[in-house]
């Protein structure tokens, strides 16, 4: 769709995954941007030649557009960052698209510009959608509290069942204050200079920080002397019961 006033325009796709198509049934402009057989690398190629220049777009691809290592994959992902402006990603759990498709995928968030323009890029690690992640895709809350903007506000225990109206609210301010987030939080931003090292890897998995709980081990000794109590309170209760079976003869 595209907005005439200001001529911009604007992308919303979810092209087909694991396609192929032969080299002779691809567009020759196509694959002059990309050359590859993958249906999602050649939708992505279209989709930045379709938009004008200032358009947006937001794409829903398999996670293996994000940190494939062919020469197609990688040139693509170095095009979008380096020529355009590479907004945000948004990682995705499995189950979204069941019973259909159980594969991992995320939204590709990015602005034509021809010019570059990638400063940092924001990350938002998606784990609920509202519904369950099996093949049912049970609703786990009530509609008022479904989709992106819920008319009732929702708690933290409701949070972690629809992430949906936070990342629209972190979206918002991913320019602002969400570039001081630390990297073990469920959104955070990554600076370009990152991801050019890390070879245009657009896995969330590759920046993320994991905290890890720390956990009070009992010393062995104490252990140890547990274990003799509870051994001296079997053989005493043992010695009881063998009393009572003697005694009832």
């Amino acid at each position: 769709m595209s907005d005439k006033k200001n001529n911009d325009s604007a992308v919303l796709a979810n092209p087909p995954f694991a396609g192929s198509l032969d080299f002779e049934s691809c567009a020759k402009d196509l694959l002059q941007v990309v050359k590859t057989k993958k249906t999602e690398l050649l939708f992505l190629a279209l989709i930045i030649r379709l938009l004008k220049p200032g358009g947006r777009a937001a794409v829903i691809v398999p996670d293996g557009v994000l940190f494939g290592s062919s020469t197609a994959h990688k040139t693509l992902r170095k095009m979008i960052v380096e020529d355009q402006k590479l907004d945000g990603i948004i990682s995705m759990p499995g189950g979204v698209f069941k019973p259909y498709a159980g594969v991992s995928t995320a939204i590709l968030l990015f602005t034509k510009t021809n010019s570059g323009g990638t400063d940092h890029v924001w990350f938002y690690d998606m784990q609920a959608d509202g519904k369950s992640l099996d093949d049912k895709r049970t609703d786990l809350l009530p509609p008022e509290k479904q989709g992106p903007k819920p008319t009732v506000k929702l708690t933290k225990d409701e949070h972690a069942k629809n992430n949906l109206p936070d990342i629209l609210e972190r979206w918002n301010k991913r320019d602002k204050s969400e570039l001081k987030n630390a990297r073990t939080a469920q959104s955070f931003c990554v600076p370009k200079s990152d991801i050019v090292e890390q070879g245009y890897d657009l896995s969330i998995n590759r920046y993320k920080e994991v905290v890890h709980e720390e956990v009070d081990h009992r010393a062995p000794q104490a252990i140890l002397d547990e274990l003799e109590r509870i051994e001296k309170e079997i053989t005493q209760g043992m010695k009881q019961l063998r009393g009572m079976i003697e005694s009832g003869k």
